[in-house]
């Protein structure tokens, strides 16, 4: 299985982090650490950002996170007209790396602050594939 289930236009076909499309499928946030520096990234990535080394393991995330940004996009570029207008958020997670992803359609405009709480979750995307959001967090 490729990334051709990822998201709504997938650019790759194969790559050697198609496993995250697995993870997602099974309700898992992850992101690759280096074995070399440390280095923790999301969305994962085949090299590392920082040393570029090769040598990654998968490393699950909690997907807690705080929101840095965000902005509404009403004028969209013509592969996701369908979706706008939408919201798009940067957020820190708890392990540190930042994640920009769409904002959950449940969370008003009007609800969102900069500094506030939110979770990382996957989410099936009305064309069937998979991707990831900011939501609030579940309460325990």
């Amino acid at each position: 299985m490729g990334f051709e289930k990822f998201g709504w236009i997938s650019y790759a076909s194969q790559t050697r982090i198609a496993k995250f499309i697995d993870y997602l499928e099974d309700a898992k946030v992850c992101g690759t650490k280096c074995k070399e520096c440390g280095s923790l990234q999301f969305p994962p990535r085949a090299h590392c950002t920082r040393c570029l080394a090769t040598n990654i393991e998968w490393k699950e995330l909690s997907g807690d996170c705080t929101l840095i940004t965000f902005t509404k996009v009403d004028a969209a570029p013509a592969a996701f007209a369908e979706q706008a207008p939408y919201l798009l958020g940067l957020a820190e997670l708890a392990e540190g790396p930042k994640v920009f992803a769409w904002i959950d359609r449940k969370l008003s405009e009007e609800s969102i602050t900069i500094g506030m709480k939110l979770r990382v979750k996957t989410s099936k995307l009305s064309n069937g594939n998979l991707s990831y959001m900011l939501t609030r967090p579940e309460v325990t």
